[in-house]
Parts: structure tokens; sequence; C-alpha cells
């Protein structure tokens, strides 16, 4: 051990003599490969190159929700580096998102590495990586960044990556142990794959929903690259996977977009050929979710691709696979070593292709915009608060976006009623035309329905941002022409008398929830309206928020209270001086309820999804800003559930959770007042026991009826050949598609909306309407669909289906979300009904 120590500090110290840069073996005292890096010691060492080469930038491009810097390393020749600024300015003008001359060949290259966190070969690639573009003596490299920058993010998912490297070291055998079934193997809820809040980053490059996201959004609408490369793992049997991609591809998708992942790919299988390692093409990833890292960039004109290697959390430092063969890191880090120098070699030999394909791809998107609609009004009458949540993301994407200059009539699709229509559009619309340089991108965020060329696909089919953010808006195959306003930001918060009897808040957003959540934990006393009324000549609705001085603090702080959390939360409330209304309800009436401040517990751990737990989780923590006790599953049953009002069941696997005793334990709970919310497949043991009148059959007719049905389907499946049968397993699927359903806005889980609701329904799962209680939301007919893919079969049963419900049962009561209001924090229009049923549902 002595002498091994001994030989790195004498190679050491030599390179220090002849000044050449330590590899990531010299700098971090081991073999790649032979242990996981942290990821402090992965910034120590681009830290350390960068401060020994000129031919490298490092940038910190923000941190992560658990405090872990995140980076950008910029490489090419001393030259390129030394004017990176003018080089970056003249690369982005050739998109026309600025002024320039877009005179530049230069490729620009943009690696992502470890966005699933326990996919962690990925950061030790780039470590190795890195080191092979700064090594003076590699003679390939230096010549292709002569003409090509090469930006390398190591490790966009440190959160995720450092609690599975945590894990993992603390666990795993010395030596370690190539046995699948050795605990090394076998990663514990909730895994490494996502970040701090148990997001999938790799879907959340479109909605921005994630700090992490956020920031690197920043940077790369700054650089716009030619090509992008995320770098992932899959399962330990699967042999490496490159480009060309998947069918579906999304329309817009260029010819050379797609020829050039060819191009790719081939260069790749020449060195994985040589080297005799397996790899596939074209089978599984596809190009159509706009909300991943190759589909982000395919969008934003470069080539975006994913490159997969066998292994995942599963495959440690080294796991047999199902052939036999030992599957090492090492091997693991030389594959993905491969295709990332392999990448920058192809874009350095075609950078004049790349710089003059890129270019015309923003000249066509603005001259010539694809697609079948070429301006998208969002109206005026929308709440401000959606207006304001809309624009932060157009911004955030770099989108140009102006407003409606006088009244006019135009033939437009209507989002809300799905039909072409003439329409009237007035001075202050919001407008977005599709010429312009993020033509595309808007085309796929808003298109109204998603043309699908392949039902074989990766993920949800329909996502568009008018169905999502629950807007009124439209869509015209004509042009509009608009223009700029100046942004006028003098609100007037606070109206009506001074010192009144009481103060009214509107309940039209989450932004409203998060204002009451703040004056619950301020412990100001507040009521609700359940019926509209009248009041000062001004109509509210029912859910508007009452905040009457009887039984608050002294008169004086009262107002002072309120009036400051208002303006901190930027919301209007209005001073009236009685509770006698004009119409409806007065303020002392029963139908105007007291709103006492809920104790909210969630289950976590395992046998719960760990995206599901994660999307309430950071619902209240970043949006509502409520505390919620997060419970075990491990110990659920020892809780005393009488000290919490509400209990979420997020979407998982309760077999062993919930059994008869469990839930029986949970309907006295909610007899005596308790408040359940029951999401997802936690919905099943619901449905399944008699103590819950919920079903998915509404008697045993139409029980015997289905059954019958799905025997004939399986019997005739025998008779298939083997390679349809994939194809028919999703004539009973629904793979994320967009239904009309209707909302009862009388019942408070309805409050705040509209007679109807988009809904986003992620599987074929069918619940009949409550015979006992309040079906608020539901799916009437199959001709409700509005955008993506339903099997024929799933499409036969989703009539007469429930989408969200309430049960009354004694004091209490039980909250069905069939549906997700909280989808990957995306579904915008879903979060207010979340709400309802945390804080006015059951009051």
């Amino acid at each position: 051990m002595k002498i091994k120590i001994f030989i790195l500090l004498f190679l050491c110290t030599i390179q220090i003599l002849l000044g050449q840069t330590q590899s990531p073996e010299e700098f971090l005292g081991y073999q790649l490969g032979e242990r996981f890096t942290n990821h402090h010691r992965v910034v120590d060492y681009f830290k350390y190159v960068a401060s020994e080469n000129d031919n490298v930038k490092l940038i910190k491009y923000g941190e992560t929700y658990e405090h872990r810097p995140l980076y950008l390393s910029i490489i090419s020749s001393s030259e390129n580096i030394g004017k990176l600024d003018e080089i970056k300015k003249n690369h982005l003008s050739a998109t026309g998102l600025i002024d320039g001359s877009g005179q530049d060949n230069l490729a620009v290259v943009w690696l992502s590495y470890n966005v699933h966190g326990n996919e962690s070969v990925s950061t030790e690639a780039a470590m190795k990586t890195l080191y092979a573009l700064i090594d003076k003596e590699n003679t390939e490299t230096k010549k292709w960044l002569e003409n090509t920058i090469v930006i390398i993010d190591p490790c966009i998912n440190p959160d995720g990556r450092d609690r599975y490297v945590n894990w993992y070291n603390q666990y795993k055998n010395t030596p370690y142990n190539v046995n699948p079934d050795s605990r090394e193997h076998h990663e514990p809820w909730p895994g490494g794959r996502t970040n701090h809040y148990y997001f999938d980053l790799n879907r959340d490059w479109a909605w921005a929903t994630q700090k992490e996201t956020r920031q690197r959004l920043d940077y790369y609408n700054q650089w716009m690259p030619h090509i992008h490369v995320d770098f992932h793992e899959q399962g330990v049997d699967n042999p490496y996977y490159f480009a060309p991609a998947a069918q579906p591809y999304h329309e817009a998708i260029t010819p050379f977009q797609r020829d050039f992942q060819k191009t790719i790919g081939k260069n790749h299988a020449k060195y994985f050929d040589k080297n005799g390692w397996l790899y596939f093409t074209r089978e599984v990833f596809d190009l159509l979710y706009p909300s991943y890292g190759d589909t982000y960039p395919v969008y934003n004109g470069a080539i975006g691709m994913t490159y997969e290697q066998g292994g995942s959390s599963r495959a440690g430092l080294g796991i047999i696979n199902a052939e036999g063969n030992e599957l090492t890191l090492k091997d693991r880090i030389a594959h993905h070593y491969t295709t990332g120098l392999s990448t920058i070699e192809v874009a350095s030999e075609n950078a004049g292709k790349l710089t003059a394909e890129f270019k015309n791809y923003f000249k066509n998107a603005i001259a010539q915009p694809a697609g079948k609609y070429k301006s998208y009004i969002i109206s005026s009458d929308n709440n401000k608060d959606k207006l304001s949540v809309l624009k932060a993301l157009l911004d955030k994407h770099n989108i140009q976006y102006n407003y409606i200059s006088g009244n006019g009539k135009y033939k437009a699709f209507d989002y809300q009623s799905g039909k072409t229509t003439t329409q009237n559009f007035k001075n202050g619309d919001l407008l977005i035309t599709a010429r312009q340089p993020k033509s595309v991108l808007i085309q796929s965020l808003f298109e109204p329905q998603t043309v699908i060329t392949d039902s074989l696909t990766y993920d949800i089919t329909a996502w568009a941002i008018p169905y999502s953010h629950g807007l009124k808006a439209y869509a015209t195959t004509s042009e509009i022409k608009g223009k700029k306003m100046e942004a006028v930001d003098n609100p007037q918060y606070i109206s009506g008398v001074k010192k009144p009897y009481a103060y009214l808040a509107r309940w039209e957003h989450v932004n409203d929830a998060r204002f009451l959540a703040d004056l619950l934990q301020q412990k100001i006393k507040l009521r609700f309206a359940t019926k509209p009324f009248r009041i000062d000549g001004e109509n509210y609705a029912a859910g508007t928020l009452i905040i009457t001085r009887t039984g608050n603090v002294p008169d004086d702080f009262f107002d002072q209270m309120v009036t400051q959390i208002a303006i901190e939360h930027k919301r209007h409330i209005k001073g009236v001086s009685t509770g006698f209304v004009d119409s409806g309800a007065d303020f002392g009436s029963g139908s105007v309820r007291f709103l006492k401040a809920p104790k909210i517990a969630v289950l976590a751990g395992d046998g719960i999804s760990s995206y599901s737990f994660g999307e309430i989780w950071h619902f209240f923590e970043q949006q509502l800003a409520y505390p919620i006790a997060v419970l075990g599953t491990d110990y659920f049953q020892r809780v005393a559930l009488q000290n919490y009002d509400v209990l979420i069941l997020p979407n998982g696997w309760y077999s062993n959770l919930l059994g008869e005793n469990q839930l029986q334990s949970l309907k006295k709970w909610v007899q005596q007042g308790g408040r359940l919310i029951v999401m997802g497949n936690a919905l099943d043991a619901f449905a399944k026991s008699d103590l819950f009148d919920f079903s998915y059959y509404k008697n045993e007719e139409e029980k015997k009826t289905a059954e019958e049905n799905e025997t004939a389907k399986k019997e005739a499946l025998l008779l298939e050949n083997y390679d349809d049968l994939e194809r028919h397993s999703i004539s009973n699927m629904i793979t994320g598609s967009i239904f009309k359903a209707t909302m009862d806005t009388t019942h408070p889980l309805g409050f705040g909306y509209g007679n109807m609701y988009h809904t986003l329904r992620l599987n074929s799962k069918r619940y009949v309407y409550l015979p006992n209680g309040s079906n608020v939301s539901v799916i009437k007919d199959k001709a409700d669909l509005v955008s993506g893919f339903v099997g024929v079969n799933a499409l036969e049963k989703v009539g007469k289906s429930l989408v969200f419900g309430v049960e009354d049962i004694g004091r209490g009561e039980v909250v069905y979300l069939v549906d997700n209001p909280l989808f990957r924090g995306f579904w915008q229009n879903g979060k207010l009904l979340f709400c309802n049923a945390l804080l006015l549902v059951g009051q």
C-alpha cells in the first residue's frame, strides 16, 4: 500500500513539473470504476482542471434544493475560450433570438450527465471525457476543439446521485459482490433516480417546475447547442442504446434532424463494432413528449439524443447479468466515454453542415413556420395569476409574445369548446405568433391535438398548455399581428372601506390558497362562502374568503396583519362595512362556514409511489407553504390518527398496507370527522372493499358483462401472432390523454372552477359514479376525448366514469381523486382543486 501511494505521489510530482494536468485517477487517488465519486469530489476535479487549463471555463449556474452546486465546464481551443462571449453571441444570433451576423462555423455540443441520480456511471464518464478533451497529448481531441465548443454538465441531479452513492458505499460488500441477490443491488425507497422532491428531472425540461431545471434552462437558452446528449442507464441485461431514436417522431422534426442522428449512430457503431460491444437503435426511445432531455433540444433546433447504458442502480460496481457475464462500472464508463467522444468527433467533422442547417432551421421557423396554426391567443379575461404563470413559463423558454391591437373577429379553434368558430379578440389579449425562432417548441406545447405517428410511445401523449393551465385560449390558422405593451405594475391590493366589518378575497387560483394558508398560520380567523352572493354592487362566487373582524386580534393590529399578508401575496382584498349582503347569505349564515386550520398528514415509504409523494411534498413546501406531517408506512399503523384532520394516501401499491382491518380503522376515523384524500392506485383498496360506496362497477350485472367481455378478448388473443401481441395490448390502454370532464361548481371541491375541467387520464381504470356521494367531476362519454392516444377497447370503457368525487361518512369525508391534479407539478389547473380537498371540503 505504501509503495502504491509513493508511486502516485511521484507521478503527481513529475506531472506538476511538466505542467501536465492530472487525470481523474491521479487527482482522486483511485481508478475510475473502483468506487463511486461523491459530487463534491467531482466538483473539486472540474475546478482543478479549469484552474490548470486556459482552454476550459467553469461556470456555476445554480444549486440544488439541498444546496449542492451545479456547474458547467466549457472546453474548446484556447483561442476560442478567449473570445467565448463573442462566439456565444454570434452563435445565438443565428437563431434570430438576438441581433447579429450569425456568421459562425463552430459546432456547439452539450453533454448532460446523471439526470437520473442512480444511473451513476454518467458522472464518472464525464470526468474521463473531460480529461480526454484537455489532455495535451491527445492530438485528436485537440483538433476537434479547434472548431467545436463542448459544454459538459457533469451532474444535473447531484441530490439524487449522492443519495444513491452514499447508500451504495454504506451497504456494498468489500470486495463488491456480483450476485444479483446481494443487497447492494437492491436500492431502497425512494431511490436516487429523482431530485430532492422525488421529481424526474428528465420529464421537467418543458415545464420547469424544479429549481435545477429552471437554472439549467437559463444557460441552455443562452447557448442553444447544435447537439445535446442526455446520458442514461437502463436495465442490467440491456445492451447499449444510441441514436437514431424510435418512432413516433413529432411531425415537426426535420429530415436533417432525423438523418444526422443516423450519421452519429453509425460513427458510434464503428467503435462498438471494433470493441465487440453489443448495441441497438431505433426500437424504444421515441421523440414525441416535449419535456425530455432529447426532445426539448430537438424542438429547439438541436440534434437531441438519449444514450442508454445497461446498468442503473442494480449494477453497482459489478453484477452478473442474465447471460452470466459480469458487467462492471469500468465497462459502463468505457461505453459512455466512447459515445461522448464519438459525438464530438462527428460534430467537428460536420461543423459546417451543422451550423448551416441550424441557421436554416430558425430562418424557416421565422419565415415559414410549420404546423397548422399560426397564432395562439390567450384571452385577457383569464385569471391574472394564470396569465402570470403562463408568461413566466414563456419567458423561461425565450418564447416571444405580445398583445392584440384593437378589436377584431377571427375564425379560431376554441380550446374550451373544442370547436372552430368566429371569435372576437380584443385589445390586450395575449398573442403568441408561430412566426418566431421558437416556433416548433410553441407548436409542440400548444397544439390542440397531438399528432401521433405510432401509438407505441414511451410517455403521455397529450399536454397542451391551454388545457393543463385551464386557459381560455384560441388557435388560428391565419396570422395575427400584435403590438408590445408596457407592463403596468402599480396594483392596488387593498380597496373598500377602512376598518371594515370584513375583508373579502376571491377564490380563483392556487395563489389564493397560499394566501389562505398564511392567514391560517398567523392565527387569523376567517370564513368562506358556500354560495354566491352580492355586496356593494359586486358579485362574489362560492369559495370567497370572508375575513371578519369578529374573533380576531385587536382592531388596529387586525387590519395591519391582514393587509400586510395580502400585499405580500399580491392578493386583492376588499373591505366591506357590513355583513348584510345585497343577495345571497349574510356573513353570519350557516352557509358561510368557519374555516379551521387543518392538521394534515401524508403517507410515504415502501409501497408508495415516490413520484406521487414527491408531487404532494413539493406542492406543500414550494407552492402552498403549509406544514404537513410525513408518516412512514413502516410505522403508520401505530400512528394516532385522531391527531390529524386530513390524511392523504398518494398513488401506490396498498395490498400490503391496507387490509380489511386497516380500512375499518380508517373508516372509523372518517366517521369521527377525519378527511381522507385517496389518489391513484390507492383507490383500488377502496374499490375492492365493501366498507365504501366506491366501485369499478355500477352493479353485479355490469360486473358480469365486463368480465364476459374481458374473457372474450383474451380468447381472441389466443390465436394472434406473437408479433402482434404488443400492439393488441395497447388497445386496452390510455397513455396520458386529455378528456373533457364536467365540474359541479356548487360543491366545495369544485369551487373556483367553471362547469368544465380538462383532466389528464393516465390509465384505463374506470370507477363508476358514486351511488351515495357527490360526483363532482365525471367523464360522461367517450366523445369527451380531447387529445392523446386511447386504445379502442379502453375508449369504450371510459364513459360514465368518475374523475373526482366525495363520499360523506359520518362526520367526515373520503375524497376520491381518480385523476392526478398535481401530475409532475405541471398540471396547473388541478392545483386549486387539490387545495379545495385540503382546506374547504368538510369544513
